[in-house]
C-alpha cells in the first residue's frame, strides 16, 4: 500500500504515521483522511505491531481542514457512508465515526504534537491515549473562528480531558494555547524541547511494545474508553469478568515467570 499524503513506516514494533503535507501545515484533505485511516487500521491489524506514533511533518501537526476544501465542502459530506464505515463491529459505535475511530484500535496510539494542532487536528489528538508536545507546539479549536460548532465529538470528549470550564474556553474564544499551557490544563501529559519530541513518543510506545503486555494494553485500554458509557457495576463486572480471562492467558503466565526469574519479558499479546 501507497501513500501520497501521508508516509507510513514500522520501527521495531512501533508504527509511525507521518501527516506529509509541509507546505500547508498537514491540513486534512479527503486523501488524507482516507489515507490515515487506512494506515491506522493497516498498523491495527499487523501482528508485529504493538503501538502506533502520529505525527506532523515540518513545523505543523495538523491544521484543520485545507481550507480550499472547506470552502467548497458539501454539508452532507459530513454524514457520506464512506466516512462512516465500522472499524471493529465489536467495538462501541460511538468509536466508529469519521474521526472518533482512535480508540476502537486496539493498540495505543501516540500523538507527538509537533507544532501547531488547530480545529480537526486538535479532534486527532483528542482521540489518542497519549498526547506528547513540542515546546513550539499550539492548540486552537478554531471552530467558533470559522463560524462552525464543536465538531466530530469534540464537545463530549474536551471537557472529560480539560474540565468544563477550560473545554468552554478553548471552545468559544477558539484562542491559541501554549504547550505548557496545554499541560497544565491536562491536554497534553509531557512538553519537550523538539529535538526530543519524536525520541520520547518512540521511547514510550516501545515500552508499551516490549515491557509491558500488550494483551493487557488492549484490555485496559477498551476497559478506559468505554467506561464514560458504563456505571460501576458494570465496569466492575466487566473487569472480573477481563480478570478472570487474563488468569489464563500466556501473557499472565510469561509476567509471573520474568518476574521470578528476574529477567526482561518475552510478550506473546496471548
Amino acid at each position: 500500500m501507497s501513500f501520497e499524503q501521508i508516509s507510513y513506516a514500522v520501527e521495531g514494533y512501533v508504527a509511525v504515521i507521518t501527516l506529509s503535507r509541509p507546505n500547508r501545515m498537514n491540513a486534512l484533505t479527503k486523501v488524507l483522511e482516507s489515507e490515515l485511516r487506512d494506515a491506522t487500521e493497516r498498523a491495527a491489524r499487523d501482528d508485529n505491531v504493538r503501538a502506533i506514533v502520529l505525527t506532523g511533518e515540518g513545523r505543523a501537526f495538523c491544521a484543520g481542514m485545507d481550507m480550499e476544501e472547506l470552502e467548497v465542502l458539501p454539508p452532507d459530506d459530513i454524514r457520506a457512508e464512506n466516512w462512516m464505515r465500522p472499524y471493529d463491529m465489536n467495538r462501541r459505535a460511538d468509536y466508529q465515526t469519521r474521526y472518533s475511530y482512535f480508540p476502537a484500535v486496539p493498540k495505543p496510539v501516540i500523538s507527538a504534537v509537533n507544532g501547531a494542532a488547530a480545529g480537526l487536528g486538535m479532534v486527532l489528538a483528542l482521540y489518542s491515549d497519549f498526547r506528547l508536545a513540542s515546546e513550539k507546539a499550539v492548540f486552537s479549536t478554531a471552530f467558533a473562528k470559522r463560524g462552525l460548532i464543536a465538531e466530530h465529538g469534540i464537545a463530549w470528549i474536551l471537557p472529560r480531558i480539560v474540565g468544563h470550564a477550560n473545554a468552554m474556553d478553548l471552545l468559544l474564544t477558539s484562542r491559541k494555547v501554549t504547550a505548557e499551557e496545554a499541560k497544565a490544563m491536562g491536554l497534553v501529559s509531557r512538553v519537550l524541547p523538539p529535538e526530543q519530541l519524536l525520541s520520547a513518543a518512540m521511547t514510550l510506545a516501545t515500552e508499551l511494545s516490549a515491557i509491558v503486555s500488550p494483551r493487557s494494553v488492549k484490555v485496559m485500554k477498551r476497559q478506559l474508553w468505554e467506561s464514560p458509557y458504563q456505571s460501576l457495576g458494570e465496569a466492575i463486572t466487566l473487569a472480573n469478568t477481563e480478570m478472570f480471562t487474563s488468569l489464563q492467558s500466556d501473557d499472565f503466565r510469561e509476567g509471573v515467570a520474568h518476574f521470578l526469574e528476574k529477567r526482561a519479558p518475552n510478550f506473546l499479546g496471548k
